[in-house]
């Protein structure tokens, strides 16, 4: 339930204002009010952390357990700006504060770090206890539609005074959650130059035949590799989707090439001196008694193989003629948004002393598999640090 009263006395007043739910809002909301500062939280839905909820459908993996610098490898063009970051929360410090909220985490068979539970929603109950009890105050239904001079004007008309405000709005992937990047027009509207979004962490189109898209849609490739990337993916009725896409989704959005192994724990040689005692077996009989292949894997030696011969580098370096990333508004995350040019190392716009910005509004991306969710959780860190700095004075 909200405490905000109706604007009839004028503008409310706020120590900090964070606008955003998600997991970068949150954390930088309890770094400033362990440091004893009055914190305000505003979000356009019914409850806060509703992104946060969504992301441990699947088991809410946290972090990864990969030792720096390995882990700071797969931010891409973000490396150094994002290490920077990681330098003041990184995945131990993450995998800390779950401890210190009662949740205790373990690793997976993948590196993954997981709650034991591997559910979201205790994990955030305890946190927003935790947060509660020094006094955070909660409001939700308000979305953020812009500025009345130095004012933040929410669309129930509800209007804040805030000392220092930290925008945490997400990119443009999840829409009916909140977000939806309006804030690239309300931001580009006062001189804050912003990268357009991209899809990231997303899958790509293709045109399949009909038969597969049929009888193959929805089956599983794992084991698999896409440009030397191991994991899992899915075809799907429009193409590709899965964690073993997602690191090559920069350079596949460029225009790079799509290549496909259907048999990671095989070399090439290999593949050839099996496939040299085929005989006079079919194909699709063959692959599937000799590499025991099923599903997907076998949909997709149909579909590129139909009267021709494979070889093993074939099979290994199947080229999946990709044409476009899925819309953005269906991706798990976004690329693109704030530079880092435009601001300073704690993450205050330079255009607009006393606003910062922190997770998926900036310009960087990641991978999933706790890269991601590890990086928003420390940019959070990082602009609550510089809120800290800036503000004059402490509850």
């Amino acid at each position: 339930m909200s405490d905000v009263r109706a604007n009839a006395e004028g503008p409310i007043h706020a120590q900090v204002a964070i606008i955003g739910g998600g997991p970068a809002g949150l954390i930088a909301a309890q770094k400033l009010l362990e440091a004893g500062f009055s914190v305000d939280l505003f979000d356009s839905q019914r409850s806060v952390g509703r992104k946060f909820l969504l992301a441990g459908i699947g088991g809410l993996n946290l972090t990864h357990s990969v030792a720096r610098p390995l882990f700071d490898e797969v931010f891409f063009e973000g490396r150094d700006w994002v290490s920077r970051w990681l330098d003041s929360f990184d995945a131990e410090a993450l995998r800390e504060w779950a401890s210190s909220l009662g949740v205790e985490t373990f690793v997976g068979t993948s590196g993954r770090v997981f709650p034991l539970e591997k559910k979201a929603a205790p994990l955030l109950r305890r946190w927003l206890a935790h947060m509660r009890s020094k006094g955070l105050r909660i409001h939700t239904q308000h979305k953020w539609v812009g500025w009345s001079g130095d004012e933040l004007v929410f669309e129930n008309g509800v209007s804040v005074r805030a000392d220092a405000t930290l925008l945490a709005l997400g990119g443009a992937s999840w829409p009916q959650l909140g977000s939806d990047a309006a804030w690239v027009s309300l931001l580009g509207a006062r001189g804050v130059e912003i990268a357009p979004l991209k899809p990231a962490n997303c899958g790509f189109n293709v045109a399949w035949s009909e038969h597969l898209r049929a009888r193959y849609s929805g089956s599983p490739l794992k084991p698999i590799a896409i440009n030397g990337v191991q994991g899992e993916a899915v075809l799907t009725e429009y193409g590709i989707e899965g964690s073993a896409l997602y690191p090559a989704v920069p350079a596949l959005r460029e225009g790079a090439p799509l290549y496909l192994d259907i048999l990671p724990h095989f070399t090439a040689e290999e593949i050839d001196a099996k496939l040299a005692t085929r005989g006079s077996r079919s194909l699709s009989d063959f692959m599937k008694r000799t590499f025991k292949l099923d599903g997907g894997k076998l949909g997709l030696v149909n579909e590129f193989f139909r009267g021709a011969t494979p070889t093993g580098h074939s099979l290994k370096n199947l080229q999946i003629p990709i044409t476009t990333p899925r819309p953005i508004n269906e991706v798990i995350s976004t690329a693109g948004g704030i530079p880092q040019a435009e601001l300073t190392p704690k993450l205050e716009l330079r255009k607009l002393p006393g606003i910062f910005c922190a997770g998926e509004m900036l310009d960087w991306e990641a991978p999933t598999g706790g890269y991601l969710l590890t990086a928003c959780f420390a940019s959070g860190v990082i602009a609550a640090e510089g809120m800290i700095t800036k503000l004059p004075s402490r509850n």
